[in-house]
Formats: C-alpha cells, structure tokens, sequence
C-alpha cells in the first residue's frame, strides 16, 4: 500500500483527478498537428508544476486527462496554468503569433474535475478507451 503514497516533507499523499477540458465554443479544432503535439505540451508543463499525467486522451473537441497533483497546489491553479500556458504554445506554434495582441482565448472558462481514489485503473481505461480505432490522439 505504501507504493500508492508519495511524500512531501510533511504528508503522504495519492491525489490524482480526471480532468475534462474543451476549446472555445466547443469547436472541433483539435486535429492534425495540434493533436499530434498537445501531449508534449501538456507533459512539460505538468512537470513545471510538479504534476504527473498518468493518462491522456486528445478528441476533437475536449480533452480527457488523469493527473497526479501534489496537494501542495489546488486543482484549479494547475488546470489554470495547463491551459493558459498551452494557449500560448498553440498560438505561437501554429497560429504563427509571437503575442496574442487580439485577446483570443483557445480553451473554453470551465472544466470539469473528479477525484479518482482508488478506481486508478478503471478511468485509464475509460481515458484509454475513448476512441477505441484512434490512437493519434493518446499522450
């Protein structure tokens, strides 16, 4: 049982959340190289922050993840600098902008986030299963 655990200097702790996200206005942008490249992103950046993907999933139109926060940060801090961070990378990779002069925003406000506790295995199958014939879009 003491694998589940990692530790901080004072707690042990198992705190992973499957995360779902979508673009603005839930378009269907999410194809070719940005989906091919999103997984990286999101990897270097939950590593900035501490944070491990256990478990990805890129569709269309939203993104599906499991992620492993140390209690030390609050869910919505790392979701915020996932998406804000990655807004930008989407933007200077492929929208060929150095700055978003415009205020154009790529990820919709909202998310939605579930604690996983010890069903570890059943959301990464589902995360896994989401597009069953596609596997373009795991990261």
């Amino acid at each position: 049982m003491s694998e589940l655990y990692q530790s901080l200097s004072h707690s042990r702790w198992n705190c992973k959340y499957h995360v779902v996200f979508v673009p603005k206005r839930r378009r269907k942008k999410l194809y070719g190289d940005i989906r091919r490249k999103l997984g990286a992103i999101f990897h270097e950046l939950a590593r900035q922050k501490e944070c491990r993907i256990i478990e990805g999933h890129v569709m269309p139109d939203h993104i599906h993840m499991c992620i492993e926060i140390p209690p030390k940060h609050s869910v919505a801090t790392v979701i915020g600098f996932l998406k804000g961070k990655s807004a930008i990378a989407i933007a200077r990779q492929f929208g060929g902008r150095d700055r978003n002069f415009s205020g154009e925003h790529f990820w919709a406000r909202g998310y939605a986030v579930s604690t996983v506790g010890l069903e570890l295995e059943q959301v990464k199958a589902y995360i896994r299963d989401q597009e069953a014939t596609d596997d373009q879009g795991q990261f």
